[in-house]
């Protein structure tokens, strides 16, 4: 179950990653128009790819800090879709690429639940494991 979860994270994170990396103009037009001030969005245009691909070099390290980094990462992603949702925000801009660029709202914020849950179930994996390694 693990190794399966960290696989599913890390396929995440590195897709998720290379399309914005790829296409890097793009990413950083739609991190502008994001609702935060221009200086945050500036370093978000960098430090998200990087952090994803952090997240998933640490996954396949097989780093605790992978598994907690993969959590905050999915809590982030999954709290701002539901903000979105809520109305928080003035306008629903999106800055994912690729397949999920042309999701709706409401399947972003079901796709990335899946993945906070599966990153939940990681740490929890990883806790039972320990837990058995000590009896």
């Amino acid at each position: 179950m693990k190794n399966t979860c960290r696989a599913l994270l890390t396929l995440l994170f590195v897709y998720a990653a290379s399309v914005k990396l790829l296409d890097l103009d793009h990413f950083k037009n739609e991190m502008a128009a994001q609702p935060f001030p221009p200086a945050a969005a500036k370093i978000l245009t960098y430090l998200v790819p990087l952090s994803e691909l952090l997240a998933a070099g640490l996954l396949v390290a097989r780093k605790s800090a992978g598994d907690r980094l993969a959590l905050a990462l999915m809590a982030a992603f999954t709290g701002y879709t539901g903000l979105v949702l809520a109305g928080y925000f003035s306008r629903l801009p999106c800055a994912c690429g690729g397949i999920l660029s042309g999701m709706g709202w409401g399947a972003h914020l079901i796709f990335n639940s899946i993945f906070l849950i599966i990153s939940i179930g990681n740490i929890r994996a990883k806790g039972n494991a320990e837990n058995l390694r000590k009896e």
